[in-house]
């Protein structure tokens, strides 16, 4: 059975023979997904939500609603966080038996720490596109600058030039 170092091509390339002549020859890509589909046997959603806590079943340890004020309540996380390190490992050298109720204490605040987090993620997105958009126009802006003092540059040298050829 001989065997090709490259496999032939899929068929479908044949839609594309006149693509360099007519690039309306081709057929349209298909649609983006919309809602909720079924990928190797897992389900997903085009929707990019965070889902609540409760819905993960996971007690809210900070107020519900839109006006949170995050730096707030991080930091009460992050010092409720350390007390209950600091009991734990009290709890460690006096009882060691019952140190579980503590670890689970410590990590339903680890929970809500991510989620806030995670629910900062999008304003973080925001602000990193916003900052990179605002380097390329400084970029660019610098990069026309350039362009426009060596132009002035070849200017002043090539009337120089026509001047010292009109001299002699």
């Amino acid at each position: 059975m001989a065997t090709a170092t490259y496999p032939p091509p899929p068929p479908y390339y044949r839609l594309y023979k006149n693509y360099s002549e007519d690039p309306n020859s081709c057929p349209e890509p298909p649609p983006p997904i919309q809602g909720p589909y079924s990928l190797y046997g897992a389900s997903y959603t085009t929707d990019d939500v965070l889902p609540g806590l409760e819905e993960q079943g996971v007690r809210q340890l900070y107020p519900k609603g839109p006006n949170i004020d995050f730096k707030k309540e991080l930091r009460s996380l992050n010092r409720e966080l350390q007390l209950n390190i600091l009991e734990l490992a009290d709890v460690l050298v006096e009882r060691p038996s019952q140190y579980a109720r503590r670890v689970e204490d410590i990590s339903l605040i680890f929970k809500n720490l991510y989620h806030l987090l995670n629910s900062l993620r999008p304003h973080q997105a925001r602000a990193t596109l916003i900052h990179i958009l605002e380097l390329q126009i400084q970029r660019r802006k610098q990069a026309v600058e350039d362009i426009k003092r060596r132009r002035e540059e070849a200017q002043r040298l090539l009337t120089e030039a026509l001047g010292t050829l009109e001299g002699q």
